[in-house]
């Protein structure tokens, strides 16, 4: 997709958000620029929010940070990303309960419990993102 196409269509989605419901948006921004200075690596967190908008089935999120992922060039580690996508995957699904053997597979990639605790804010983050945005019909 044209990067000016993909930028009308995130300046659409965000104008859409800000008539219909602007604290939703506002939370947004500020709890993308908050996990943003997590931590985690910029792959990793593209990687977080690349997971949730899968399987949230956000398709401008998708096209974003596909195009976000891919500008920042190749990934240092894909076991890391890996871990990440997985242990994402793993949060979802349980709510936030995962195993002790689940965390400690994360911490091996080379992960932290900050980083842990890190992807549980991003998925908050872009659950409230991919949601809104499937809700106002711009995803």
């Amino acid at each position: 997709m044209p990067r000016t196409a993909l930028a009308t269509r995130t300046t659409d989605a965000a104008a859409v958000l800000e008539a219909q419901a602007p604290q939703v948006l506002d939370a947004f921004l500020t709890l993308s620029g908050i996990f943003e200075s997590t931590t985690l690596d910029p792959h990793s967190r593209e990687t977080v929010i690349l997971t949730v908008a899968t399987r949230n089935q956000c398709h401008l999120c998708v096209d974003i940070h596909e195009a976000k992922y891919a500008a920042l060039g190749p990934a240092p580690s894909a076991e890391r990303l890996d871990a990440v996508r997985a242990f994402t995957l793993q949060v979802l699904a349980s709510s936030g309960a995962v195993s002790d053997a689940e965390l400690a597979a994360f911490e091996a990639a080379g992960h932290t419990r900050q980083n842990a605790l890190e992807v549980v804010l991003g998925i908050g983050t872009y659950t409230l993102s991919t949601f809104a945005n499937r809700l106002a019909r711009v995803a």
